[in-house]
């Protein structure tokens, strides 16, 4: 273990729930059995730069665009040096020194899209929980550098409820472990299941958050295809609330908390709209079981992260003050780092100070237990 930073806050006025790390190397051919080193996941050189070489994944994994926050434009691609990034994505210390460079209070750290997908989509079981234990070993060591500032998001196995279970009870009270981010639901398919209930359980009861980056999937990761990534992250994000609110899991553990990152939430009041337009309409001949508007279920229970997100700042009553999140996305190409304060003092004209400091600090204090 690290010795812990004693960099704390006692006021926080900036946190981001949702920034990622730049994961070593090394980091799982360190940590998995050694049976598996050979199928870990690894960073090769190619001779367009450095990329993860993953099981089951076809093309190499760059992540240039995932390190590049600061950089000027005609520096932001995709290609790149490991040796070349930034260290606060392995370097707690160092990391602390970029978040003051931002005035960012605390970090609630994601793994890395492509790379956790590779892990979420594994079929071999034993092999994906070790590396589930690899990258939750190492998450805790990062985080528990300085867990008043860094808030881990474990990765949750899918294989299985039971497993789930034990890895919730194996790392949840970990220093810096603030949440878990599934993939797919612990039963290993994209439908909940009975068995799921277990998990939700143990996480209502708990006070820990489950957390959904942009969307679930069984699929293993590829190289960018879509001209524009990133412009619809909110695709997914609808599917997984109704289900999870007309399977009841938020009637049955009203304590259970979900948070949807990286998806914005400009959208959020049409869809609680049509939601209950259409339940409204079908109610009366189809037994959905629900005790309320399934809106309701959204405005206690669901959290979302944005980045930029102006239209939703500005309808934010509708979308629910208490239901947003700033994040930096800290270093991916999406940060406006190290001036991220610039970015929301423009889109923060005329919100009062109450709302203010709950999307850019509160909410996420709350939820995650940050306290000064």
């Amino acid at each position: 273990m690290t010795e812990i930073d004693q960099r704390s806050r006692s006021v926080y006025r900036l946190i981001s729930a949702d920034s990622h790390p730049n994961e070593p190397p090394t980091l799982w051919l360190d940590r998995v059995p050694k049976k598996f080193q050979e199928r870990a996941p690894r960073i090769e050189r190619f001779e367009q730069g450095d990329a993860w070489v993953l099981e089951g994944v076809k093309d190499p994994i760059n992540f240039g665009q995932n390190a590049c926050a600061g950089l000027p434009a005609s520096q932001m691609t995709p290609w790149c040096r490991f040796e070349d990034l930034r260290r606060g994505g392995w370097d707690p210390a160092v990391r602390l020194d970029e978040m003051d460079a931002d005035g960012v209070d605390a970090e609630v750290i994601y793994p890395t899209p492509r790379l956790n997908w590779s892990i979420v989509a594994n079929q071999d079981a034993e092999f994906h929980v070790a590396l589930v234990q690899a990258y939750n070993d190492w998450l805790s060591e990062y985080c528990g550098h300085a867990p008043a500032r860094l808030g881990g998001q474990a990765i949750l196995p899918n294989r299985g409820a039971e497993a789930a279970m034990a890895e919730i009870q194996r790392v949840a009270d970990r220093p810096g472990i603030r949440g878990f981010v599934m993939g797919s639901y612990p039963n290993g398919s994209l439908e909940l299941e009975q068995e799921d209930d277990k998990v939700w359980a143990t996480l209502a009861e708990a006070g820990i958050p489950i957390s959904i980056h942009v969307s679930m999937t069984q699929e293993m990761p590829s190289s960018h295809k879509s001209p524009l990534p990133g412009y619809g992250r909110f695709f997914d994000a609808p599917n997984r609330i109704v289900q999870m609110i007309f399977a009841g899991v938020f009637q049955r553990f009203p304590k259970l908390s979900l948070v949807i990152a990286e998806v914005d939430c400009g959208w959020v009041p049409y869809f609680k709209e049509q939601i209950d337009n259409n339940y409204g309409r079908l109610r009366e001949v189809s037994d959905f079981g629900l005790t309320d508007r399934p809106s309701s279920y959204v405005e206690e229970h669901v959290s979302f992260t944005y980045m930029t997100d102006t239209f939703a700042v500005r309808h934010r009553d509708e979308v629910g003050v208490d239901r947003m999140l700033w994040s930096s996305d800290y270093p991916h190409i999406s940060a406006d780092w190290p001036n991220s304060w610039k970015t929301i003092q423009a889109s923060f004209s005329g919100v009062e100070p109450s709302d203010r400091h709950a999307i850019l600090a509160g909410n996420a204090a709350k939820l995650y237990g940050f306290v000064g």
